[in-house]
């Protein structure tokens, strides 16, 4: 599986490319608006990389890792680029307060405004993940939804590869729960200090 990772310069981006390129992923690319900056991190990580339009074109899935409030403007930008290639979308739409983290919308999710911009099926996923979780290989479960079966399977398959419990946790309306998911585990991280994720109970 050929994977693009749109805004693999960014911590979570690069995070995962390392993970996927210590676990034996051998077609991982890394993007970003300067190619420049993606070609350097690339070789730094063991990757190939480019500018985000050119990575997309003959990838199987791309992965939307840009900041969440550069998501949208970017998958816009990248519709024709991408087709009908599936999405995964890992982005949280958050807001920082003095009150803490909290979510930033109060309907929808970032993942269900993607599926309107774009013409690829989108899956959502992986939001439990903190970028140091997944450089250790420790991120917990894996969560993924999604309203097409190819899109989710193949995030998936992406997720089993960097850890070692993966689930499909419904459609894509379900990316709400996901998504505000994270602001509550970054609030737990801030004030425990630590690098808290997810984990399943009751299952084997």
């Amino acid at each position: 599986m050929k994977i693009a990772i749109v805004g693999g310069t960014g911590a979570f981006g690069r995070a995962l490319a390392e993970r996927l390129h210590e676990v034996g992923q051998d077609e991982v690319s890394v993007g970003s608006r300067d190619p420049e900056r993606a070609r350097a991190a690339a070789e730094e990580l063991g990757v190939s990389g480019g500018r985000n339009a050119e990575i997309v074109r003959d990838a199987d899935l791309v992965i939307l890792a840009v900041k969440s409030n550069a998501t949208l403007q970017t998958a816009s930008e990248l519709a024709d680029a991408i087709g009908q290639t599936p999405i995964l979308c890992v982005a949280s739409d958050l807001r920082f307060t003095d009150d803490g983290v909290l979510p930033g919308r109060h309907q929808g999710s970032l993942a269900e405004e993607v599926s309107r911009v774009v013409r690829a099926p989108v899956a959502s996923g992986l939001q439990s993940f903190a970028a140091a979780n997944l450089a250790e290989g420790e991120p917990g479960d894996a969560l993924v939804c999604g309203g097409d079966d190819r899109a989710k399977e193949l995030s998936l398959e992406l997720a089993t590869r960097l850890t070692d419990r993966a689930f499909d946790v419904g459609a894509l309306e379900n990316s709400r729960a996901l998504e505000g998911m994270t602001s509550v585990i970054l609030n737990v991280n801030k004030r425990y200090k630590a690098h808290a994720g997810i984990r399943l109970t009751g299952l084997l």
